[in-house]
């Protein structure tokens, strides 16, 4: 049975038995009885282990209890520092296989994954995970969400490695260098991450993928502005595709683009406002001639 919280986010069955493990990882800081003193203790929670339970509860697991993915010992608290090193399990362990999630082509998503920059250059250690918190990720590439929404949340996925140094350098030992550096090609940074997304650039095409996973290299990268600056732009297989392509049919391109805030130059290219603006100039030209011709008359 789902239930609401008071924020009105969707929660489950598991709601009760999560509620003890969020008393502690859902804040900062946490109280317990020491056993050995009798006292009561309060302490700071290491920040890679506080978890928002309303982002939990909005996102894909919401219907699992904790010790559904985590050890039940989990439930004796203070936990056992060994526990910390308890493998996770990745997107297949649960998914692989399940003909419920056959249509999310999960083994090839695994396979893409595995060509990408990252598994290639940082192997096993570089999971699902550490880019998609399984505490909180949701599925956005479906109707109900708008493009800017889609586009602001995957971005930020990207982002919380590569703008926060703190969290590349638990890959790497060099100092990542400014994003706004690194894209200096792009005549307004700001406004092309508002309204794209990083993979739009960075992964290889898979038409049978909502999202390709297989980051390439950034040497690879897309840098040609005519890709996407097009009518036959590279976003209308990507981002654009998760719109309703009904909509489209009835709409045109052009009002589904805007109506979708999706607006990127070049690519809504419309021949009627074509043919009427080539109309309109020719009739502003045609009337620059007459007036001319009466002026020189008198």
């Amino acid at each position: 049975m789902l239930m609401a919280t008071e924020d009105n986010a969707i929660v489950s069955d598991g709601f009760e038995a999560n509620k003890q493990c969020f008393d502690c990882h859902g804040q900062r800081f946490y109280s317990f009885e020491n056993q050995n003193t009798g006292l009561i203790e309060r302490k700071a929670m290491n920040p890679n282990y506080v978890y928002s339970q309303d982002a939990y509860y909005r996102g894909v697991h919401k219907n699992f209890a904790c010790t559904d993915c985590h050890s039940p010992e989990y439930e004796t608290w203070p936990h056992q520092a060994e526990l910390r090193l308890e493998p996770m399990y990745t997107c297949l362990d649960c998914h692989g296989g399940d003909p419920t999630y056959e249509h999310l082509h999960f083994e090839l998503l695994e396979e893409e994954f595995l060509k990408s920059v990252h598994a290639e250059r940082i192997g096993d250690a570089f999971t699902c995970w550490k880019c998609h918190d399984p505490h909180s990720y949701k599925r956005m590439t479906t109707g109900e969400f708008r493009i800017s929404e889609i586009v602001s949340y995957h971005n930020s996925t990207c982002m919380n490695c590569h703008s926060n140094n703190d969290h590349y350098q638990l890959f790497s030992d060099d100092i990542k260098p400014g994003l706004e550096k690194i894209h200096h090609f792009l005549p307004n940074f700001k406004l092309h991450f508002s309204a794209v997304r990083c993979i739009e650039c960075h992964t290889s095409s898979a038409d049978t993928l909502w999202v390709n996973h297989n980051i390439l290299p950034k040497e690879n990268a897309v840098k040609n502005c005519i890709e996407c600056h097009s009518t036959s732009t590279i976003l209308m297989a990507s981002l654009y595709k998760y719109q309703n392509i009904e909509g489209r049919k009835e709409r045109g391109f052009l009002n589904a683009v805007i109506l979708n805030e999706a607006y990127v130059i070049g690519a809504n290219r419309n021949e009627y406002l074509n043919l009427i603006s080539i109309i309109l100039f020719g009739l502003t030209l045609a009337g620059i001639i007459i007036h001319t011709i009466f002026r020189l008359m008198k």
